[in-house]
């Protein structure tokens, strides 16, 4: 049983569509692989994207809701189109969250797979979208919506896609991301069954053991890459598979699974990139990339956010450059996702091995004192530990009860926001961050939810006008992130191929060498001198040799 994240050992007979058929369903293999066939045939013609996925220094990701930004009178996936297209044309990529049906969980909790949430839009407006940017679809495939018409044929006995577990089976080792209960009752044909819920009582595991599941759910990916889909995201990916008396995380055959998706998609549209998002501490994070070639060709760095947000607190960069300068992917086809701020909250589990417990426990103080709220995850013994801090990342950064002048907490925000833009891999920014909004504490008042905290929907005349207000706190930042992103994209130092190398300049400072760029990064409140000689790409002008509280220079020097 593996449960550090380690992949399985790859060879012919597991990276196949029909040896990984064979190994996931023994004795079963040709017939599920038969079947898969004929799915993939379904596709055949669906036009190339330019091929493979390679990133350039140009690529960048929106994160954003369909309805993330709304006008009266049309489709919110219409007016995100729009915006995204005026005003973000430096973000090539658009992160789509959940655009389904749903029930709960703003959107995670899917319906119907293959509708468009008539509140948002319909299919025309995702083809809209997609093209002016290429689209990062949800593939929410661990769990179901509890409401979904899948579940209701499972509790009238025609279809296997729930998994039911008697409750006095033994669960004690299954790794836990939430407090809520594992198994929820359900009245089914047959009586109650419990049934296996990771997340919610809402949000229903799919049984990868049955090979119903697996086909249907390909065929959910495959109906995606004919609307258009660019990119796959496999939400919560590491909880697919589940067996009694395990850990039920990193199952071996969850990794065949992703090789298996992977090898389906290799095989009938190339150029759809599959992403895995797995909020787990950071060796088993990586262990999604595979051999390089065949599970995901990105994974999200769930260590940096914490990571990052730690460096400014402790106003040391001493854990940060460590990290950094054994940061590297299993290389071939394989990239980081480097991101600060998403719909969720900060994940911490992704420095569990990096920062110390009392250094994690102090970034959950720092939540609470800062209006947010701290997400926990129940352990085998019954305690509780920290799993997301749910905050507004700047307001993480940022008191928001304090006196600090706003300039200041402006420049950390996006001093912070340059480390993950430098760091090789696909920077990703949230909605919310691009535009500078604050955390919305009265939204978990109304909702109840914690997440609710950094998901509100703004009104694009009021966004824009705000955007274009040169005293605002949505322009600073709009205008920090946009140029920063710009200027990241005519640097070929700064293209995901090339190397990088952390240099030591004190505790200070976190520094990161792209061949003959060095970008340097002052994460304390107090003036830096720095014994170098260049120009700073960002401004044009020469560095002088010091950095002011919170500030930040892409210098190119004469070393590389």
């Amino acid at each position: 049983m593996n449960t550090a994240g380690t992949a399985p050992t790859t060879s012919a007979s597991t990276t196949s569509i029909d040896g990984l058929c064979e190994l996931l369903y023994p004795g079963g293999g040709p017939e599920v692989a038969q079947a898969l066939r004929g799915l993939m045939g379904g596709v055949a013609g669906v036009p190339a994207r330019g091929g493979r996925f390679r990133p350039g220094a140009g690529d960048a990701v929106l994160i954003a809701y369909g309805d993330q930004i709304r006008h009266a009178g049309e489709h919110p996936l219409a007016t995100l189109a729009d915006v995204a297209h005026r005003r973000f044309p430096f973000l090539p990529v658009v992160h789509l969250l959940p655009f389904f049906p749903y029930s709960s969980d703003d959107g995670f909790s899917v319906i119907d797979y293959l509708s468009v949430d008539p509140a948002l839009g319909d299919w025309a407006d995702i083809a809209t979208l997609a093209a002016d940017k290429r689209l990062m679809f949800d593939a929410v495939v661990n769990h179901i919506s509890a409401r979904s018409p899948w579940f209701a044929d499972y509790l009238a006995g025609r279809a296997p896609h729930a998994l039911a577990v008697q409750p006095d089976a033994d669960l004690s080792q299954v790794v836990r991301p939430r407090t809520s209960p594992l198994l929820t009752p359900f009245e089914a044909h047959d009586g109650v069954r419990y049934v296996w819920t990771t997340f919610s009582a809402d949000q229903v595991d799919l049984n990868y053991g049955s090979p119903a599941t697996l086909l249907s759910v390909v065929e959910v990916l495959l109906e995606y890459v004919r609307r258009g889909a660019a990119f796959l995201r496999l939400d919560a990916i590491a909880f697919a598979w589940k067996e009694v008396g395990s850990a039920s995380i990193h199952h071996p055959n969850t990794h065949r699974l992703v090789k298996l998706m992977r090898a389906v998609l290799d095989e009938v549209a190339p150029s759809v990139t599959l992403i895995t998002e797995t909020n787990v501490p950071h060796a088993e994070n990586v262990a999604y990339f595979g051999d390089g070639h065949d599970e995901a060709q990105l994974v999200y760095n769930f260590a940096l956010p914490p990571l990052v947000l730690h460096t400014f607190v402790a106003e040391d960069a001493t854990a940060l450059s460590r990290w950094a300068a054994d940061l590297t992917t299993a290389g071939g086809d394989t990239w980081f996702l480097n991101f600060l701020a998403s719909h969720d909250g900060i994940g911490v589990r992704g420095v569990e091995s990096i920062l110390t417990p009392t250094e994690i426990d102090a970034l959950a103080r720092r939540t609470l004192d800062h209006d947010g709220l701290v997400g926990a995850r129940t352990m085998p013994d019954g305690s509780q530990r920290a799993y997301e801090l749910n905050i507004n990342y700047f307001d993480a950064l940022s008191d928001p009860s304090g006196d600090e002048p706003l300039p200041r907490q402006i420049a950390r925000f996006l001093c912070a926001h340059s480390i993950a833009v430098c760091l090789p891999g696909v920077p990703a920014v949230y909605a919310h961050s691009l535009v500078g909004s604050r955390g919305d504490r009265r939204a978990v008042d109304l909702t109840g939810v914690n997440r609710s905290i950094n998901r509100a929907k703004l009104d694009r005349a009021r966004l824009e006008s705000e955007l274009d207000d040169p005293a605002s706190l949505r322009h600073a930042v709009f205008e920090g992130l946009r140029g920063m992103l710009e200027t990241r994209a005519r640097l070929p130092e700064l293209d995901p191929a090339v190397g990088h190398r952390v240099e030591h300049h004190g505790r200070d400072v976190f520094a990161l060498r792209r061949g003959p760029l060095l970008c340097v990064h002052n994460v304390t409140g107090r003036d830096v001198t720095l014994a170098i000689a260049g120009v700073d790409e960002l401004t044009g002008q020469p560095l002088p040799g010091h950095l002011g509280p919170y500030s930040y220079a892409w210098v190119r020097t004469t070393e590389s």
